[in-house]
């Protein structure tokens, strides 16, 4: 298929889940899609290289944080990879500031050379750095905080809160959400003043796969004192002895 036919099927499946894009944006989407599949090549970024199972898994998957979106302030994107969700979500709206945020820096270096290609203006950055080192001069600076299948609920939690402003959004995504799991983000969500608002289930195109997305909002502050040292998120979770 060449970029018009992909850009038109993009579309149409984009359609069967009530997301709207216009041919500019869905062509701009195709163009991205391809430059991670081209860099994918000489570096691991994704294991998806077929464009119509890319279009699924990655571009209408990242595009479903549109539903949870809108154009008002910051958002950055903590663990983007390739730049999953948060080029795509750049691309199809108007928000003041977008930051890809990654550890791995030759990740972060390969999202940089896309960023030209695709047209951004400063709007758009890609940082490689911890979100525990980020969050500690960023602190309550954004609207909503975006994470795809980046770590457990918990961990996220901790992850978002010191980067979000007051009502700020946790938007996360999720493959299959276990009732464990949902639990121990419950009791990390009241330590951190955050409450879940909404939890949403989708169906890619095609069987592609299941998505749970759990929002949160941040209503309180923090009972401890955020962020704690790298590392202890993941490996200490927040739980009722704290």
């Amino acid at each position: 298929m060449n970029i018009d036919e992909l850009s038109s099927q993009l579309i149409f499946e984009a359609s069967t889940l009530d997301l709207s894009l216009s041919e500019s944006e869905s062509h701009q989407l195709i163009k991205y899609l391809l430059l991670v599949i081209e860099k994918n090549k000489v570096l691991n970024l994704t294991r998806i290289i077929d464009p119509v199972d890319g279009i699924r898994r990655h571009l209408i998957d990242s595009l479903l944080f549109n539903k949870f979106i809108n154009n008002n302030g910051k958002l950055i994107d903590i663990g983007t990879g390739a730049g999953f969700p948060g080029i795509p979500i750049a691309l199809t709206n108007s928000l003041e500031k977008v930051i890809l945020l990654d550890s791995v820096a030759k990740k972060i270096r390969a999202v940089n050379e896309f960023l030209p290609q695709l047209e951004f203006n400063d709007s758009v950055s890609a940082i490689s750095e911890r979100v525990e080192t980020y969050s500690k001069v960023h602190k309550s600076e954004f609207q909503f905080v975006c994470a795809r299948a980046v770590a457990s609920l918990n961990t996220l939690i901790e992850y978002a809160t010191p980067l979000l402003c007051k009502n700020g959004i946790l938007i996360a995504s999720k493959g299959n959400l276990s009732d464990k799991e949902f639990a121990d983000a419950d009791i990390a969500a009241n330590l951190c003043g955050l409450i879940c608002v909404s939890r949403e289930t989708f169906e890619l195109p095609e069987a592609s796969g299941h998505r749970e997305f759990v929002i949160y909002q941040k209503v309180n502050k923090s009972k401890i004192k955020l962020p704690r040292r790298i590392g202890l998120a993941k490996h200490q979770p927040l739980s009722n002895k704290q």
